[in-house]
């Protein structure tokens, strides 16, 4: 059996050098240009078929085993995040405002990390191989762009698989959890108009600041009282603007902010008190209400049974700290595959107390071991290699 840690490990500073160029020269998201030219160098380089532009950056690169078989889909986002990095070190961002807080310049990495140890042995592989780049990951519909341009066609995969760095979690710790794992992510903008006045005198007004707070406040109740205590949902305004001067009574004021469920039928009951609550608020309180809301991405669930291959193949591989229950409210659009395609997504502990490395993702100060390079390309390629020879049903 091939040691793929051992191989992720002789590449390691293959690894580490495209991590932190890609770290010194963030590009957010559907603007990954020179990103994804060096994506295409590199896999121009290894001999693997190569497609660009799809999604206006994203990259597939295509490798044909030496056997017939199934096919396989390898998904990396490739974007940065619109924050000022204030890290010291010699692969600062050289990009102001933009920085790689979430771990995708490691993801990128580990993708062409995984494509240079698969390409090497391609006569053996079983099938074939698609390597995703993909842009705009961070709520720009990335993953429905590239899909809506093809790359499940040509031929279409059996299965998928993706990772994702994990700081909350230390080094070498890995997670492989059958079904539901990341939150689906709605958003919502809501705008309250009442009847401006004078701040002195407000029985001539109509205020949409307090009937916006209490909203805030009445939103809470939908988790608290609303949801089942055995389930899970997430409310959380998290812009308010509203007024520009202290003594007038504004006429409108608006609030956005984030929905996160599991279960359909969650969610489904969120909404709808979502929307009961503000209307009931602003009419009680004489303002009129108009409601955005829309899909983010839906939750990620994994396939329990390829989730199980996958983590017998990562326990042979080196993983003792392995979390089969880990859940989190955050989002990403690797759901999207996962909605058309059985797979499974892992969470790669990246984190390192010891050194300083542990500020939580989107965090301005955000840096990972980069240890956990190796992890996630190692697993990633023997559970691709294993997935491609047990080939579970779908």
């Amino acid at each position: 059996m091939i040691d793929y840690l051992l191989k992720a490990r002789d590449l390691f500073d293959y690894s580490k050098r495209l991590r932190r160029d890609f770290h010194q020269h963030p590009e957010l998201g559907f603007q990954e240009l020179r990103t994804a030219s060096i994506v295409e160098r590199e896999l121009l380089e290894m001999g693997i078929e190569v497609t660009t532009g799809i999604a206006k950056t994203g990259v597939m690169g295509k490798l044909k085993g030496g056997r017939p078989g199934k096919t396989i889909l390898l998904r990396f986002d490739m974007d940065a995040l619109p924050i000022i990095e204030l890290n010291q070190t010699n692969y600062t961002s050289q990009n102001p405002g933009v920085m790689h807080a979430c771990g995708h310049d490691g993801h990128t990495s580990i993708g062409l990390t995984v494509a240079r140890i698969l390409s090497e042995q391609r006569n053996e592989i079983c099938g074939t191989i698609k390597f995703i780049f993909q842009p705009a990951e961070e709520g720009l519909g990335g993953a429905v762009g590239m899909i809506s341009e093809g790359v499940l066609g040509d031929p279409k995969p059996d299965y998928c698989l993706a990772m994702h760095l994990w700081n909350e979690k230390p080094v070498g710790w890995v997670s492989v959890v059958p079904g539901p794992l990341m939150a689906g992510a709605e958003l919502f903008h809501v705008t309250i108009t009442g009847k401006g006045g004078h701040g002195a005198l407000p029985q001539h007004a109509r205020d949409p600041i307090l009937a916006a707070a209490q909203v805030i406040t009445a939103l809470q109740s939908i988790v608290a009282r609303n949801v089942s205590p055995l389930q899970t949902a997430v409310v959380s305004v998290t812009k308010v603007r509203a007024g520009d001067a202290y003594n007038v009574i504004p006429q409108t004021a608006e609030l956005w902010g984030t929905i996160r469920t599991f279960e359909p039928e969650v969610r489904k009951l969120v909404l709808q008190r979502f929307e009961e609550i503000i209307r009931g608020i602003a009419d009680a309180m004489g303002c009129e209400v108009a409601i955005e809301q829309w899909g983010l991405t839906p939750a990620v669930v994994n396939d329990p049974g390829i989730a199980q291959i996958v983590e017998e193949i990562v326990r042979q591989n080196g993983a003792i700290l392995i979390d089969t229950t880990t859940r989190t409210m955050v989002s990403e659009d690797m759901a999207e595959f996962l909605n058309r395609i059985p797979g499974c997504f892992l969470m790669v502990g990246s984190a390192n107390e010891d050194i300083g490395l542990s500020f939580p993702h989107h965090h301005p100060k955000f840096d990972f071991d980069e240890e956990a390079l190796i992890f996630g390309a190692g697993w990633i390629c023997a559970s691709a290699i294993g997935l491609l020879v047990q080939q579970p049903s779908a």
